[in-house]
Parts: structure tokens; sequence; C-alpha cells
């Protein structure tokens, strides 16, 4: 049903992945997010702030968010999402007053109005599968508030590289479920056997700890429903930072910190900040 559903809306079924991952969430996994959030914002307490989460996926921001004391809305556009994040509220923070999940989408004008202005907006590694990355990216930003931040991550521009990386996705969304996990497995080995190769080189052990590599994750995710996440997440498209600092400085926007993957594949990770006004 789920490889029926993607191939008529050419979209990647995110929330079911999301739904998958809700088994593997405990107190570790929650503590890394709250102190990636921590280390990215230059904060130790959201307490009196009020935090966006755009394509809110797993939850997992979003219970971080609320666990530093910010006061939560979170949205996405896929209803396995919300229906994700509803769980993650409700087995994590079920007596969560200052926590609301519902529907919406990024580029619907009358939605994103209505929501108000927040303290930090956070979205990562949504809005380039929107189909519409710029305009999502500037709807996005008007959320911001005087004073506030803008955390997001988008992917690289690999040029050549991201090109392929687009047909792989846009098989994997059209094919049928086996042929899916074919895709992802060859994907899997394709990258574990370079970086075991990496390890035989520097004498370490070649055969990969995935229990190991997701315990050193900042961000508390699996290696397994990253590389899903990864090989199926379509509509897709990707930027440079350079694009990304020149869009978001006539909106009056200044950097404050960036993580690049350089020349590599996945997501560059940007905040900004709205001056006060």
């Amino acid at each position: 049903m789920v490889a029926a559903q993607e191939k008529v809306m050419g979209r990647f079924a995110f929330g079911k992945n999301w739904q998958s991952y809700l088994e593997r969430v405990n107190d570790a996994r929650i503590e890394k997010a709250v102190q990636s959030l921590r280390d990215m914002l230059a904060v130790e307490t959201l307490k009196g702030k009020r935090f966006l989460d755009i394509g809110c996926g797993s939850g997992l921001f979003s219970l971080a968010a609320q666990r530093l004391g910010a006061e939560v809305t979170s949205f996405d556009y896929d209803l396995d999402s919300v229906e994700a994040t509803s769980s993650m509220k409700n087995v994590h923070a079920p007596d969560a007053k200052n926590w609301t999940v519902q529907q919406g989408d990024v580029l619907d004008d009358d939605f994103v109005q209505g929501l108000g202005e927040f303290d930090v907006v956070y979205s990562w590694g949504v809005l380039h599968h929107t189909g519409q990355m710029w305009p999502a990216i500037e709807k996005a930003i008007a959320r911001v508030a005087p004073g506030g931040k803008f955390f997001i991550a988008l992917y690289n521009d690999q040029g050549g590289n991201s090109r392929r990386w687009k047909v792989i996705k846009k098989l994997y969304v059209h094919s049928p479920s086996w042929l899916k996990m074919v895709v992802v497995w060859a994907v899997i080995l394709y990258f574990e056997l370079r970086y075991a190769l990496v390890r035989l080189l520097r004498f370490k052990n070649p055969f990969p700890d995935w229990k190991k590599d997701e315990q050193e994750q900042l961000r508390g995710m699996s290696m397994w429903h990253d590389y899903v996440d990864w090989v199926g997440g379509y509509p897709f498209e990707v930027a440079k930072p350079d694009e990304v600092f020149s869009f978001c400085k006539t909106r009056r926007l200044e950097l404050e910190k960036l993580i690049t993957v350089v020349n590599s594949h996945g997501c560059n990770e940007y905040v900004f900040s709205r001056k006060n006004i």
C-alpha cells in the first residue's frame, strides 16, 4: 500500500519510516537530541521561547525543545508523520500543555501565517523535500520573530553527484516494495564497503558497528532509518552554502553557525538570527 501511494504521489513515505523509528527512541537518543539543540542554538534553556518545528517527522526534536522548556508547535505535511509526532508526545510528554501537533503545509500561506511568529524556527532536512525549496525557505523565514533564530539543514549541492542521487531517489519512489529494498541495500553495501576499506587501510576492524555509530551520532538518529530516508527522500533539491547565505542575507538574517559536509553528500546545517528591528 505504501509503495502504491508513493507511486501516485511521487513522494517518499517519510511518515511510515518515522513511525518505524519510534520503536528505537529511548532516553539516550532523546538526550542527544536535546544536547544537539543546546549546541547549535548556543542555549542552555528555551524556557519562555516559542519553537516551531516545520516538518516534525518523528517528533524527536519537538520533544527535545519541549524538554528545554519551549512552547512547541509541530506540523508536517505527511499525516503519518503527524501521527508519529503525536505518538512521541503521548509516550514521552503525555502531560505537556505547551506542545501542539497538527497537519499543515509550509507552502500554504494561510496556514503558516496563521501560526504567528516564533523565537526559534526549526526545519532539519525538510524544506528540500517540498518540491519548492526556495519558496518554502522564504515562508519559513517569515515565521522568525525579531530577535529569533532560524535553524535549518539542507542537502549539499554536489553537482553531478546530486543529479545522480535524484535519479536514484525517483527510481525508489516509483518502484514496488521488493525493488525498494534492493535499492536501499545496494546503497548500504556501496557506502559500508567504502567505509570498511578506509577502516582497513587505517588498520582498524573493517566490519561496521551500527550500534556504536548510532551512539556516536550527535542527533540521536538511527542508521537504518537514516539510510532509508536518504535513499527514498524525494522530491529532492540541493543548495550550496553561498546560495543559502545570499538568500537569507537579503531577508535580514545573519549567519550565526554553520556545519558543512564540505564536498560530500548529506546536509549542511545553518543557524541564522534576525536582529531586533
